[in-house]
């Protein structure tokens, strides 16, 4: 899932967390004449964005790779708050991409250009040279950023598909694609949203997408979009099959099982053929405009937030009497587990009301008996397993690692169930609504992940998120696989989740910064979490929620003891045999 959204908002009668002082800015990257540095073909270029947080350039995301093309048009576009009061420092670098390389610098570097984020937003178009390492230009390389405040927060989603489309390849049918271009204030055509290419057929169907609305038209649901049509090849000289104009209004028609259909139009064709018709259909199935809400603008709505944290007691962890081990405390009182705890959590509290949470361990075995657990509570106190704030949760860990042994396997699925029944139950319950985030603080080796990804697509349909936070300088590929920003999340049995509800985030990445960019960045997790859960949501007293049915059913049953007065009900997380 991206990780753009903005920081907290003010209420009316109270602030919730940081306040936002800052305005979403969505930046479009295109380039020219870009380096070659393909022998048999051309470069296959990428943009990476970095930002520069004390010192130090940290990416902040990438575009698509353009296959075959010294003169791209991306079509991931960076989304950036905007500080009025503050120096904001980018670095837009392109890369040649190798398809065997594992870090960012194994790709051939393009050039760069480095400038601050008023300097973009100011001219609202830049054109710059790129430079390379030297100081010298990268040849007769440029870059183009055009910026554009997302002031609006209405998003549109459309589902599309298309039908008879003419046939493009020699040996086979097509494999098209549809680009999404808006018209500016100088009349040209920008492009602004790319489909995934749908391989040897005439008849496709794309998958649902999501864009701002202002992205797309500026808002204006009324000005002329452009969709272009092409077939995909290898070699980047991609075959144009046909382009027809629209507008948002247009395609907003498409609503109950009605559907919108388009002439896709070849212009040559037309002129060529007097009884050309089209070159195909393109078929909106379905166009819903909504609003893009927050994670605070469902605290500020009513919204009750319930944070446990899961705390990974597991052998890779190393001996915590050794000074090698994350859970060795050190002379000054901390380590790697307890730093993470308070620097995420001193930001997680702020949106808890009565900052108690539950604080639960696994991987470890417990006494008397020894058994390896895989979800207990960190206070050995199974029917209140609350803490006090983020102190609180210090304090029990701390108390707790003389009395357990390091154990394992490392296995994520039974704390997110463990939480997942309290989302289900809450969400039955016909009182104020309750979101539920787990935070996983783990060194990031996975035993169970045919039972995790199971465990996270049943929370996918759940008022719940989870935050992984990944201490230690282990291969987190694991964790960026269930990060489903890449693609989809599925369970072996291959049923998708609904929505993305895990963020990772690496601790060597968020320690060493200041705790405005913590807070930052830990708002922009709970955002990216809980954006599209409204529809999880049906007694929040957001704005929009009208706009959503809840359509999923759950019959979990439990019975459970009221304990204190913090959402959760147990009885017994009692420790059981793993």
């Amino acid at each position: 899932m991206a990780t753009t959204l903005g920081s907290a908002t003010e209420g009316q009668a109270r602030s919730v967390g940081p306040q936002r002082c800052a305005t979403r800015v969505e930046l479009s990257v295109t380039a020219t004449s870009l380096l070659d540095r393909d022998v048999a073909s051309k470069s296959d270029p990428f943009c990476v964005l970095f930002h520069e947080v004390e010192g130090n350039w940290a990416e902040l995301g990438r575009t698509e790779t353009a296959v075959n093309n010294l003169n791209p048009v991306f079509g991931v576009k960076f989304q950036v708050d905007y500080h009025f009061e503050e120096i904001q420092k980018l670095r837009f670098a392109m890369f040649d991409e190798d398809k065997c390389a594992t870090q960012l610098f194994e790709h051939d570097f393009l050039g760069e250009f480095i400038c601050t984020l008023g300097v973009i937003v100011s001219n609202k178009k830049l054109h710059r040279p790129l430079i390379l390492a030297n100081g010298k230009p990268a040849g007769k390389g440029s870059i183009t950023i055009t910026a554009q405040e997302l002031s609006d927060n209405r998003i549109i989603t459309l589902t599309l598909s298309g039908r008879k489309l003419d046939k493009k390849d020699f040996f086979g049918k097509s494999d098209p694609y549809l680009e999404f271009h808006k018209q500016g204030e100088d009349g040209k055509w920008m492009l602004v949203h790319r489909t995934e290419v749908i391989k040897n057929t005439l008849d496709p169907a794309w998958k649902p997408f999501t864009v701002p609305l202002i992205s797309l038209c500026n808002g204006d649901v009324d000005r002329n979009i452009k969709v272009l049509c092409y077939d995909y090849d290898n070699d980047g000289g991609h075959d144009f099959i046909g382009e027809f104009q629209t507008t948002a209004s247009k395609m907003s028609e498409a609503q109950n099982s009605v559907e919108v259909e388009f002439d896709c139009i070849n212009p040559k064709k037309q002129k060529k053929k007097k009884n050309y018709k089209n070159s195909g259909i393109i078929i909106v199935k379905s166009c819903k405009i909504t609003r893009d809400y927050t994670f605070l603008d469902y605290i500020l709505g009513g919204c009750q937030l319930m944070f446990t944290v899961g705390i990974d007691f597991t052998a890779s962890n190393g001996n915590p009497r050794e000074p090698s081990s994350l859970h060795y405390i050190n002379p000054l009182g901390s380590n790697e587990y307890l730093a993470a705890i308070l620097a995420v959590g001193q930001i997680i509290q702020d949106y808890d009301t009565d900052k108690m949470f539950p604080a639960l361990g696994f991987g470890a075995q417990l006494p008397p008996d020894w058994k390896v657990s895989h979800e207990f509570a960190i206070n050995f106190d199974p029917t209140n397993p609350f803490c006090s704030g983020v102190e609180g949760i210090a304090q029990a860990y701390s108390a707790c690692l003389p009395h357990i042994r390091f154990y394992g396997p490392t296995n994520f699925a039974p704390i997110i169930s463990h939480v997942a029944r309290f989302a289900a139950q809450a969400l039955q319950q016909e009182k104020a609504a309750q979101y539920f985030t787990l935070l996983i603080i783990t060194d990031g080796v996975i035993s169970d992940m045919d039972e995790t990804r199971h465990a996270i697509v049943q929370a996918s349909k759940l008022p719940m998120s989870i935050i992984i936070i990944g201490v230690g300088n282990a291969d987190f590929a694991a964790m960026e696989f269930l990060d489903g920003d890449a693609s989809v999340l599925r369970s072996n049995s291959g049923e998708e989740a609904v929505r993305d509800i895990v963020q990772f985030v690496p601790f060597r990445d968020f320690r060493n910064v200041s705790i405005d960019y913590q807070r930052n960045a830990m708002t922009r997790c709970c955002d990216a979490c809980a954006s599209t859960n409204c529809s999880l949501l049906p007694d929040c007293s957001c704005p929009h929620t009208h706009t959503h049915t809840h359509t999923h059913t759950h019959t979990h049953t439990h019975t459970h003891t009221h304990c204190s007065d913090h959402g959760h009900n147990y009885t017994d997380v009692t420790p059981h045999a793993g």
